[in-house]
């Protein structure tokens, strides 16, 4: 990105957490649902939501403005956008996502950005994981953004001679399930939280896996990894933890790993060179509020991979300018010894 000469520019972006909350109010309410299949009056969405017309004129006026939303005379509609991701049914909404992981539980953290990087030690987002209630909007929302991903990179990658796939902090399955429809003799193991792991096996249960995936309720860092795995994947995991706990989960994918096997890592990755993508370089700033995370760049976390014992690295972006796909062999022969 060229950098910024006019105020205005650094206007937006201090006032783009006010976007931000017209779309997660919009969501509260359930707006866009409400404007499918048919549009609708400010008269007709303030009877319906039970908002007073003059506040609700207020934000309706903002999701035009935004885009959310469009305006033919004194009826209001949804962008083709809204219409697609936004409203309850539609078979790619992702509404939820927003709602409860951005809005409920990333948003509010992020006020104790300051703090936590003048070493304060404020409650990370996975802490989360240890309240049942909050544990399943997390999951929940964890999943809905995880099956586009999940279908691409099944899509990329072709796991047809793999029989055993762990998947570590595979939170709602969403990976699992999606690599075992597209290889019907691929059978999985989701290591995860024990609240995270309750709410999986629900989502396992409606893809009608149960016989093909089963569940390791621990912690990454702490519980052992099973062995004689044929590939293990990492998705949004090495990010989100301490830059020694990076090498420790290569290592014990090593560990894991039956010689010939597979290293899949999915995450957010920025350049080389530190210039961006933005997208890719705000999604580390939820995670300063861990102690000893870093952001990771391809060239840094490749090298980490060889360092460990690895070969035939290949690094390709997986969500373009959000998140890559780094895959690598265990040797036919290594060794395990000095791992």
């Amino acid at each position: 990105m060229e950098p910024l000469t006019d105020v205005r520019d650094i206007s937006r972006i201090a006032y783009g957490f006010m976007a931000s909350k017209v779309l997660f109010a919009a969501l509260h309410f359930d707006l866009f649902s409400r404007l499918t299949p048919t549009r609708k009056t400010l008269a007709d969405l303030s009877e319906e939501t039970g908002i007073d017309a003059r506040q609700l004129l207020t934000l309706l006026t903002a999701c035009v403005s935004l885009g959310l939303l469009t305006q033919d005379g004194e009826y209001y509609g949804n962008a083709p956008a809204s219409e697609a991701y936004l409203v309850r049914d539609a078979p790619n909404y992702f509404g939820d996502y927003y709602r409860f992981q951005i809005d409920r539980q990333i948003y509010p953290r992020l006020e104790h950005l300051a703090a936590a990087l003048e070493g304060g030690r404020p409650p990370s987002l996975y802490a989360l994981m240890e309240d049942p209630e909050e544990a399943e909007h997390f999951i929940r929302a964890q999943h809905a953004g995880s099956l586009g991903p999940a279908v691409v990179m099944a899509k990329r990658l072709d796991l047809g001679d793999c029989r055993k796939l762990l998947d570590v902090a595979g939170g709602s399955g969403a990976f699992s399930i999606t690599l075992c429809h597209r290889h019907p003799r691929l059978s999985a193991t989701i290591l995860d939280f024990p609240n995270a792991v309750e709410v999986a096996k629900r989502f396992v249960d409606e893809a009608r896996l149960a016989e093909r995936i089963d569940y390791i309720p621990g912690n990454a860092l702490e519980t052992p990894w099973p062995e004689g795995q044929d590939a293990v994947l990492m998705s949004y995991l090495l990010s989100a933890i301490a830059e020694e706990g990076i090498s420790t989960c290569i290592q014990r994918a090593f560990r894991a790993l039956k010689p010939g096997g597979r290293l899949i890592v999915h995450d957010f990755m920025v350049r080389d060179d530190r210039s961006g993508p933005l997208s890719a370089a705000l999604w580390f700033i939820p995670n300063l509020l861990t102690p000893g995370t870093i952001s990771l760049t391809p060239g840094w976390l490749s090298n980490l991979v060889r360092d460990s014992g690895f070969a035939d690295i290949d690094v390709d972006d997986l969500i373009p300018t959000i998140t890559k796909l780094l895959v690598a062999r265990k040797p036919p022969r290594s060794n395990e010894a000095s791992r």
